[in-house]
């Protein structure tokens, strides 16, 4: 105890020395109002100043604190991948598939295409294939208007 109130007294005696030495006492005793409103001024753009450099030195902590979060980030992400051996493919059938993922649990085979619904296909009807010419015969002149247009309706 007696070594940290030892200590807590050194720092505030060099706190005070250090101040002395950098910031001298003001006399503002005998001064006109001018020159009372000039130091004013001056004191001002003086903490306007130390003001700024403050801001400055906490704007470059905080930006080098990010930086040290992320480059620690990726350090942690790095070490914690490791190396993926190189795996075979193998055929394994649904009912292995399904003891693996279940364990001795299911014993009956399961029949996955049971459940899929069976699709009709229709067949195509296929226009056949005949000679061009007769067809152009068939529909030449009123017949073949007529053909057209009774196959409309």
């Amino acid at each position: 105890m007696t070594m940290l109130e030892s200590d807590k007294q050194f720092k505030a005696s060099e706190r005070e020395r250090i101040l002395a030495e950098r910031v001298p006492s003001l006399q503002v005793s005998g001064l006109s109002m001018q020159d009372l409103q000039n130091l004013c001024k001056e004191l001002h753009q003086k903490i306007d100043k130390v003001d700024e450099e403050r801001y400055d030195f906490a704007a470059k902590a905080s930006i080098n604190d990010r930086e040290i979060q992320e480059l620690s980030q990726k350090i942690f992400e790095l070490k914690g991948k490791m190396k993926r051996p190189n795996l075979k493919r193998v055929r394994v059938s649904a009912d292995a598939m399904l003891g693996a993922l279940l364990g001795a649990k299911v014993k009956e085979s399961v029949d996955f295409k049971a459940n899929l619904k069976t699709v009709k296909k229709e067949d195509e009807k296929k226009e056949e294939v005949t000679d061009w010419r007769k067809n152009v015969d068939a529909m030449s002149g009123m017949e073949g208007r007529k053909k057209l247009f009774n196959a409309g309706q």
